[in-house]
């Protein structure tokens, strides 16, 4: 085991949440999963993960595999349940910075149905009509 790769009990949380191969367990499984935290860690090119992990592109296919069907999603929902039954959890750690909230771009129109925005315009023209200046005090 190197810096950085999991501990064994880290791996005892971990593995159930991984998936089987077709035919059973996978071999090496929690190196692969090493090698894809050094790579991310690292923030280094697939093709860049030491050889001790084995090939990178069979790292990056199972990496591949792995977030598309959720399996991320799935272990840290489960990490999370993990650490709230044993009262680890941390609420002042978690932050959302406004300058990555971002809408998507088909936020910016927003279907309304017609008689609702005529009535929305009228009473703006209301509104407007109200604050209009009184020539006559001019």
């Amino acid at each position: 085991m190197t810096r950085g790769d999991l501990t064994d009990g880290e791996w005892e949380l971990i593995e159930p949440h991984l998936p089987l191969g077709a035919s059973g367990p996978i071999p090496d499984l929690r190196s692969y999963f090493n090698a894809v935290m050094w790579r991310f860690r690292t923030g280094s090119p697939w093709r860049d993960v030491p050889e001790r992990y084995g090939s990178w592109s069979t790292i990056y296919d199972r990496f591949r595999t792995w977030a598309r069907d959720g399996i991320f999603q799935t272990l840290m929902d489960a990490m999370i349940t993990e650490a709230a039954a044993r009262g680890a959890v941390d609420l002042s750690l978690a932050s959302v910075d406004s300058t990555v909230a971002r809408a998507h771009h088909h936020a910016a129109g927003m279907a309304v149905d017609t008689d609702l925005l005529e009535d929305m315009a009228k009473a703006l023209e209301e509104e407007k009509g109200l604050q209009k200046p009184d020539k006559t005090t001019l």
